[in-house]
């Protein structure tokens, strides 16, 4: 008797996707190499399965995938011509797989990565036609794909080939194919602005590519571009990045001060339990640990900010509305968000090569704004006041300031944390370079434009002071450090220009006199600190202001004491012989104490090699992560 076909069958231990058999079919090591027609229509109709697919490519060594590159050439070419193709639902399916597909192949340690990854993926005789036909269909789908969602999968994918082939020739393809158009198109008809960060990132690894090397076109498209409501949704996906980034070091450690209230008093007297309406407080986490988190920290979003510089850089207009834009209903300015990522940064500079590469970046961002001098005299006027959140994870912390402030002010606030929070033996000299060259930049706008700022300038001058003797303790271990000289000239300069021309963006007298007391406490520090690093033999340098000031000032304090049976002088006293000391105060200030160089790109040529690699190594993150 035959066995009824309505018996039931014995069920499998594990269910198994279809697709999942097929990826397992497609990498057999077999001698009929070639798949049908139907076998490629239902591996493309099914939905891909990303996780799975990279997770088998992953356990193949290079040696397997070459050893496999039939198969292999066969997974791609029939993706492209999906992908050409634009039918439902096997153009999404094919733009997903070859996502996957790339994210897992080209980062693998070829011995010849150029020619084993060509071999890999298209053979050499094939690569030209193969790879030229992938990029036209790209550049089409992201112009002119059928949804949104299908035109962001297309970036997705070169965003994948770029970040891994970054370092091959396959790039060259992405040059002779101008993809800048197609960006742009999809960043202006996209619907919100966070679809713009992938475009935008991707604008800025094709826009670093060899760019010291040759006239990148990338490049020379972001000059030329002007189109004032696409770049505003490129600087709104800027500053929601940085909120992102930022929200990262918030959730490792909430900063946020508070405000008095009957709560946080009962709770500093371990009565929280009983207040109103109180809430669950998230623990504090282990200092160690902590410290493990922000090392990991920014995020890889923060990848981005190579195409912010790069645009900041070629394009006045993108400056001037990064600049200007305001905040919108529940989204800070993107200024705002941009300045408040940069503290975080600062204050966690040093727990990594990655952090302190974007702690520059940012920095370098700020250099072009402020060197703008139509913007530069907007980021110190009443018109720029905005909300910024600056970092307060590490002590010192500087005042609480709440509400809206002029943007310079909390620039220099920024400035002053990096100042604070990154000295160390192994002081990193361009950090400090490039702080004290931005203090120098806003307080000569202020002084030539007697531009009286409204700020807590004690607090600056105290942060100067103290960098000056950092760097007269620990002369021996500083004084060989590479461009240590330039870092010593700006200081000391930047010192001698609040002297000489603080009467002009001073907001009073009494703020004017707290330097000169600041200087006076100095005393003997200066002489040996000019001493310790030869200062007085540097026609750039100005200790010697610095020196006569303090020394005038001594000599009036110690005739003043004598004059009272050697008794010591009160503050209040000092303050007085302070300011009749100015009758017969003569400030021989060197003329160009105001000015500075202007920013040259080709002077940060290997930071900038080296900053496209870190933003590379982001974006593969990023592709990779579910």
């Amino acid at each position: 008797m035959e066995p009824s076909p309505l018996t039931q069958q014995v069920r499998p231990e594990v269910f198994q996707q279809k697709v999942v058999a097929l990826y397992e079919e497609l990498f057999k090591d077999e001698e009929d190499h070639e798949k049908s027609e139907g076998y490629w229509r239902e591996f493309f109709l099914l939905k891909p399965d990303k996780a799975t697919l990279q997770k088998i490519i992953l356990e193949l060594s290079p040696d397997d995938l070459l050893h496999l590159q039939a198969q292999t050439r066969q997974l791609f070419s029939r993706a492209v011509g999906c992908i050409k193709a634009g039918n439902a639902p096997a153009d999404a399916h094919a733009l997903d797989t070859a996502t996957a597909f790339l994210a897992s192949v080209l980062p693998k340690k070829y011995t010849n990565p150029s020619s084993d990854i060509i071999n890999v993926i298209a053979g050499l005789d094939q690569v030209d036609a193969v790879f030229t036909d992938f990029v036209a269909a790209l550049d089409v789908t992201i112009r002119t794909g059928r949804t949104l969602d299908i035109r962001q999968k297309a970036i997705e994918v070169a965003l994948s080939v770029v970040s891994g082939a970054y370092q091959t020739s396959l790039l060259s393809y992405f040059t002779h194919r101008d993809l800048f158009p197609s960006l742009m198109k999809f960043i202006q008809d996209s619907d919100t602005s966070s679809r713009a960060f992938e475009p935008f990132t991707l604008l800025g690894l094709l826009a670093n590519y060899n760019k010291f090397e040759f006239q990148n076109p990338y490049r020379l498209r972001l000059d030329d571009f002007v189109n004032e409501g696409t770049i505003q949704k490129i600087i709104r996906s800027v500053g929601q990045s940085c909120s992102i980034s930022r929200g990262k070091y918030v959730a490792v450690q909430e900063d946020l001060p508070e405000g008095w209230s009957i709560s946080t008093t009962l709770n500093m007297i371990g009565l929280g339990g009983i207040a109103p309406g109180a809430k669950t407080v998230t623990p504090a986490l282990d200092p160690e640990v902590a410290k493990e988190k922000f090392a990991q920290l920014p995020g890889s979003e923060a990848a981005v900010l190579l195409a912010t510089y790069d645009f900041a850089y070629a394009n006045k207009l993108f400056c001037f509305n990064f600049v200007s834009m305001p905040a919108d209903k529940a989204l800070e300015a993107p200024i705002s968000s941009f300045l408040s990522l940069t503290s975080y940064l600062l204050q966690h500079a040093h727990l990594s090569a990655r952090a302190t590469l974007y702690s520059h970046l940012n920095l370098l961002i700020l250099r072009l704004l402020i060197e703008d001098q139509i913007l530069c005299k907007r980021i110190c006027s009443e018109e720029s006041k905005v909300a910024v959140r600056l970092c307060r994870q590490r002590s010192p912390y500087l005042p609480i300031v709440r509400g809206d402030r002029v943007y310079a002010s909390s620039l220099l606030d920024t400035m002053i944390d990096g100042i604070n929070h990154n000295l160390r033996r192994r002081l990193d000299v361009e950090l400090y370079i490039l702080c004290i060259g931005t203090v120098l930049r806003v307080i000569s706008h202020l002084s030539r434009s007697r531009t009286r700022l409204n700020y807590h300038w004690p607090e600056l001058f105290r942060s100067l002071l103290s960098l000056v003797r950092f760097l007269n303790t620990y002369a021996a271990d500083l004084k060989n450090l590479h461009h240590v000289d330039i870092l010593l000239d700006d200081l000391v300069n930047l010192i001698a220009l609040s002297l000489s021309a603080g009467e002009a963006f001073l907001p009073n007298p009494t703020t004017y006199d707290d330097l000169f007391y600041k200087l006076v406490e100095m005393g003997e520090v200066l002489v040996k600190f000019r001493d310790n690093y030869d200062l007085g033999k540097r026609p750039t340098n100005s200790i010697d202001i610095l020196i006569s000031v303090s020394s005038h000032y001594n000599q009036l304090l110690e005739d003043g004491a004598s004059g009272r049976r050697g008794k010591h002088l009160t503050s209040a006293q000092v303050a007085g012989v302070i300011k009749q000391g100015y009758e017969t105060l003569s400030i021989q200030a060197r003329e160009g104490l105001d000015s500075w160089d202007k920013y040259r790109e080709a002077d940060k040529r290997v930071f900038l090699k080296k900053m496209a690699r870190a933003a590379v190594a982001d974006v593969k993150r990023l592709i990779s992560e579910p």
